[in-house]
């Protein structure tokens, strides 16, 4: 320090003398005292500024300066608050990077949104990117560790809290004893669908955790891999599409808008907590899934390439860790990675549980892929043209039930309209031989939207309901199979639609006895001669009795890509026909079931 002051004072004293001729006697002395007072308050204030630089930096061991090192922290919404206010403590006590200040921006980011900005598979907006990432589950991180190799990810293996689902109820509906299983949450045959339970109500899986994680579960208890299993799939899926809310915001609607309807949401506990906050007059009632339930684990991304901001992210990291933060997170209603609870915030009064429940693993990431794939493919809207028979055989009693197999078909098909969204688009036909003048088929309704008006004021789907009611057999009648196989064909191909699923659906108890008609050979040859693979369109059919040669439909079938089934009693016709419907989770060029 001496040496520093020693060549300040050198300096100044050599400028000094150059520019200025200094005076004699008295007043030079003078002068020379001034000088060294200013030089000497100045060594002082240089003394104190130093010591005060290096009482500064003894006493911040871990202090930091410059230039800040910004931490992008994306995070799912419901999370976000509390990490928000973590972050603005460790903001506050300057923990530092290689001397520089780390400064942790938490914002809110749907975590499908971030999935979908980072791996193309579906719908993203806005800003995808950041430094960290901290979405709702793990099955967002494992979808983008699959698709996306080349880009920076780095999951720490820290969970920074969680929320197992569980079942809420509207305020005043009545309440089990206990949760049903996930296989028994929604309908899974034929003829459980419209019995009367509850309305179980999903967040769009394809947005939500919650939602994904639900058809994942359901599909895993149903065994949806095997073949068998792919119709009890339809009849959950489709049941589950008509009540799938958007987003959280318009569940937590569905819950407030009839307390004492009979539905049924899967939420996250957090959720369920936010929501009773925000409802306190009419709260949601709470139970667990038998069997145990899945839970939201919140895993903290690092996404950066950068080590400095790697770095910082690690001292976040570490600070989301630390008890203080970990309280925070249980004031917000989340439990601790390891389950842990506030029972002081999720009380058992409200429903809540205080123990971590049986814990089901993460579904894995094929799983959800399938799930999503097929949630996709039943919900594209369908294109369909259904075919009755109405030939004579059609009269005949079906033993213990005290319906004919018209009846019985007619039954099925109106059981059947259920799994089809409003958007399709649905026709139906009826044929025998020579009903239509010389022609075996005739339309009886036009291939609408379900929820078209009619000339009648009702929608189609009413006007399809009451026909399926009031289509009568043709007592002489025969089969004429083979010229409205042909007819359908050229229908569906001539009015095709690009955004739809195009299909033909035939019911029919009897064997081609048309012998004006084409022959099994002729309808093949015509079949392949003017079917498109860009414009593919399968044929299913369901025939019963006794009688029925299988052969004929197979070949069909197996031409136009769908599916034929074949029973002696009537009565399966509904779960027949959840199995050929079955058929669209096929991916395309897929095995036909």
């Amino acid at each position: 320090m001496r040496n520093t002051l020693g060549r300040h004072s050198g300096n100044n004293g050599d400028g000094w003398d150059r520019q200025e001729r200094r005076p004699p006697g008295r007043s030079r002395r003078r002068r020379r005292r001034g000088r060294a007072f200013i030089l000497l308050a100045s060594a002082f204030a240089i003394i104190i500024g130093l010591g005060v630089t290096g009482w500064y930096v003894l006493d911040t061991s871990g202090g930091c300066g410059g230039q800040d090192v910004a931490l992008d922290v994306a995070a799912s919404p419901e999370i976000a608050p509390a990490l928000q206010e973590v972050a603005a403590e460790f903001n506050a006590e300057n923990e530092g990077v290689e001397g520089r200040c780390v400064q942790a921006e938490v914002r809110e980011a749907e975590s499908a949104n971030i999935t979908y900005g980072i791996t193309g598979a579906g719908p993203a907006s806005g800003d995808t990117e950041s430094d960290v990432w901290i979405p709702d589950s793990s099955m967002w991180a494992n979808l983008v560790k699959n698709d996306s190799q080349d880009v920076a990810f780095t999951d720490t293996g820290t969970s920074v809290a969680s929320s197992p689902l569980v079942l809420a109820r509207p305020a005043e509906a009545d309440m089990p004893d206990e949760g049903p299983s996930w296989e028994a949450l929604v309908p899974t045959s034929a003829s459980e669908l419209g019995a009367e339970g509850d309305e179980v109500h999903l967040v769009d899986p394809v947005r939500s955790s919650a939602g994904m994680a639900t058809l994942s579960l359901v599909a895993g208890a149903i065994g949806e891999e095997e073949e068998d299993g792919r119709p009890q799939l339809v009849a959950a899926l489709q049941t589950l599409q008509a009540n799938t809310s958007p987003d959280q915001a318009a569940a937590f609607e569905t819950l407030a808008e009839e307390p004492e309807a009979a539905r049924l949401l899967v939420l996250s506990e957090q959720a369920t907590w936010r929501y009773n906050r925000d409802h306190s007059d009419a709260p949601a009632q709470i139970s667990y899934p038998e069997g145990g339930t899945y839970a939201l684990d919140y895993p903290y991304i690092d996404r950066s390439s950068d080590p400095q901001v790697s770095q910082a992210a690690e001292l976040f990291r570490e600070k989301l860790t630390r008890n203080a933060a970990q309280q925070v997170m249980l004031k917000n209603g989340f439990r601790t990675a390891d389950g842990e609870a506030d029972a002081k915030v999720l009380t058992e009064d409200a429903g809540f549980q205080p123990s971590l429940p049986e814990q089901l693993p993460t579904p894995s990431t094929s799983d959800v892929q399938r799930i999503t794939q097929a949630w996709n493919r039943l919900k594209l809207d369908s294109r369909l043209l259904t075919i009755v028979d109405v030939s004579g055989s059609m009269l005949e009693s079906v033993p213990g039930t005290g319906m004919n197999r018209m009846d019985i078909t007619a039954q099925a098909a109106i059981q059947g309209l259920e799994l089809f969204p409003e958007g399709s688009e649905l026709g139906m036909w009826r044929f025998s031989v020579g009903i239509n003048d010389n022609l075996d088929y005739e339309e009886l309704l036009p291939i609408r939207e379900l929820t078209a008006e009619t000339d009648g004021g009702g929608t189609h789907m009413e006007a399809l309901k009451q026909q399926w009611s009031s289509v009568d057999p043709v007592p002489d009648g025969d089969t004429g199979l083979y010229d409205t196989y042909l007819a359908a064909y050229r229908e569906m191909s001539r009015t095709y639609k690009a955004d739809r699923v195009n299909a033909i659906l035939m019911l029919t108890d009897g064997n081609n006895d048309d012998e004006d008609s084409i022959s099994l050979e002729e309808l093949e040859t015509k079949l392949e001669e003017e079917s498109s693979p860009v414009k593919p369109i399968p044929i299913f059919t369901i025939a019963f009795g006794p009688d029925i040669d299988p052969e004929p439909l197979d070949r069909i079938a197996e031409i136009s890509g769908g599916a034929s089934y074949t029973t002696e009693n009537p009565a399966e016709i509904g779960d027949i026909f959840l199995k050929a419907f079955s058929n669209r989770l096929q991916p395309a060029g897929g095995e036909q079931g």
